[in-house]
């Protein structure tokens, strides 16, 4: 008798992820389709990692031309797809230089070097982070988290990381000290709920950097690539932290990060003290260029404007649900509902409709659709997630 899918993945891969009862069988735009031939509105985007949606003809296009010259050479060479992603994301982030990743964690973990060597010069060695952040899987990354489940039995982590209560700028002020070489900050968290930083917050931060002299690091892993409506999530803040962490939307669902820095911090590798086998694909660049691209040409504002309709109509859900909805969170295209209850419930009852979210820090559904959703996409959505709350207190 031939063994379940299901069976077969719990036979051979390590129990590390809770799957969704989805077999997929292929994917197009804003839908997945399982081998049942079942159809479902994707509302989570691979984890906010799908910005054009799937299969975008352009990123197929430039992947299989890409594929027909070569697939990997290393980064001893110069590289046509790697330069033009990097002049691609300067000119649309206005920062000095780049140096591409993997994934996330890679961009974490490549900024806490750069962090450290800065601050060794200058005999700054403390960083601090913020609680309900998340920064990715690896050692570095965790040590700049709070999560015990993440972490437990994983330690000891690395030293010199304070993690203060995002959003207290009592407890901030208290601990900026002249040894601060970093603060790593989420501007709107993700798996910590979709949590925002406050204006005075922010402005806290930025205004203790000329009394102290410290690196800020924003985390746009999740929040940036026009998820929000800019292109980073900062931006809605005005301010310009010297480093950023970039991964997920920016290779169109290929593994690619990067790590931005301003002018001044361009100079703090020297050759050979940093590098990756893989960081800088070319076929992951190709599909990185296509992502730029069409955020310049018309996604990124479809983000804000479907984003804003999108909450208009959470707006009405929060009204007439009040007992289970607490909260509206987020911006553009990265949005939380703040439930009563555990929101994986919610989840659960969605896929039974054939819609795909998911919940973040136990009682937020967290909504991070493809970047190119229409408004009936979002009416459908919000269809099904009014039945689901009807049954709740039916």
């Amino acid at each position: 008798m031939k063994k379940s899918i299901a069976a077969r993945e719990y036979d051979n891969i390590l129990q590390t992820y809770k799957r969704l009862p989805i077999a997929v069988d292929h994917a197009e735009g804003c839908r997945i389709y399982d081998t049942g031939g079942n159809e479902y509105l994707d509302f989570l985007g691979g984890i906010a990692v799908n910005a054009l949606g799937h299969s975008h003809p352009k990123i197929i296009s430039a992947v299989k031309a890409q594929i027909d010259k070569y697939m990997h050479v290393s980064n001893y060479f110069y590289q046509e797809p790697q330069i033009e992603l990097a002049e691609a994301l300067k000119n649309i982030s206005g920062y000095g230089k780049v140096f591409f990743t993997n994934s996330g964690a890679e961009s974490i973990e490549g900024t806490l070097k750069l962090v450290r060597r800065w601050g060794n010069k200058r005999k700054k060695n403390t960083i601090l982070s913020f609680t309900g952040g998340f920064h990715g899987r690896t050692m570095g990354a965790l040590s700049l988290m709070d999560k015990p489940h993440y972490k437990a039995d994983m330690g000891p982590f690395l030293s010199g990381i304070k993690v203060l209560p995002y959003n207290d700028t009592d407890a901030l002020k208290k601990n900026i000290t002249d040894e601060t070489a970093a603060i790593v900050i989420e501007f709107i968290q993700g798996e910590g709920g979709i949590s925002s930083a406050s204006e005075e917050f922010i402005k806290t931060i930025f205004e203790l950097i000329e009394k102290y002299n410290f690196i800020v690091v924003a985390d746009e892993i999740q929040s940036g690539v026009g998820r929000t409506g800019k292109f980073f999530s900062f931006e809605h803040f005005n301010v310009k932290p010297d480093v950023v962490t970039v991964a997920k939307g920016i290779g169109g669902g290929l593994p690619l990060g990067a790590i931005l820095t301003l002018d001044h911090l361009s100079d703090i590798f020297e050759s050979g003290m940093h590098g990756t086998t893989y960081g800088g694909n070319p076929v992951a660049c190709a599909a990185g260029k296509v992502v730029i691209d069409e955020l310049a040409n018309g996604v990124m504002e479809n983000a804000e404007n479907i984003g804003q309709y999108l909450e208009y109509e959470l707006q009405k859900l929060l009204l007439k649900f009040p007992s289970l909805i607490s909260e509206i969170r987020g911006k553009g295209l990265m949005r939380g509902l703040l439930m009563t209850f555990d929101a994986g419930e919610i989840v659960a009852d969605l896929i039974k409709r054939k819609v795909l979210s998911n919940a973040a820090s136990g009682t937020v559904l967290r909504m991070v659709p493809p970047l190119i959703i229409n408004k009936q996409d979002v009416d459908l959505f919000i269809e099904r997630l009014d039945k689901c709350l009807k049954e709740k207190i039916s």
